[in-house]
């Protein structure tokens, strides 16, 4: 089964997010986007992966094949993995340019994620974001 193209990703997301009204529903449905992530090599986990600022120990590595970025990730905490997952659905397969252009910030707020989380939490996501724009920006200047 093949991966949906990021901009499918973005659609299904805000139309579960629609959807499941209840914070305890998506809350769970984020855990499962999660549980669906493919494993991460654990060689990528490494200190140079790891996100800082999170109370949960996350990673996320970025790599391209020349025309799209792949994110690989995985955390400790089912909540975490769960936004991980929701960062690798709708980068994952973008081009450098595509991922930095990508509001990702602003598709959390559009979700109301951050008023939801615990403020450790929505620090921690916010160092995901951080560090994928940061590894983005790192390879679009070695392109």
């Amino acid at each position: 089964m093949s991966q949906p193209d990021p901009d499918s990703a973005v659609a299904a997301l805000i139309e579960a997010f629609d959807v499941l009204e209840d914070w305890e529903d998506r809350y769970r449905y984020i855990m499962d986007l999660g549980a669906a992530l493919p494993a991460m090599d654990p060689a990528m986990r490494s200190p140079q992966t790891q996100v800082h600022g999170c109370q949960s120990t996350v990673w996320v590595a970025l790599t391209t094949d020349g025309k799209a970025v792949r994110l690989h990730a995985d955390s400790d905490s089912h909540l975490v993995k769960g936004l991980a997952a929701i960062v690798v659905g709708v980068l994952d397969g973008r081009t450098v340019s595509g991922v930095l252009d990508f509001d990702l910030a602003g598709l959390f707020d559009a979700l109301a994620l951050h008023a939801h989380l615990s403020p450790t939490r929505s620090n921690g996501l916010h160092g995901m974001i951080k560090q994928v724009m940061e590894r983005a920006g790192a390879l679009a200047k070695a392109t």
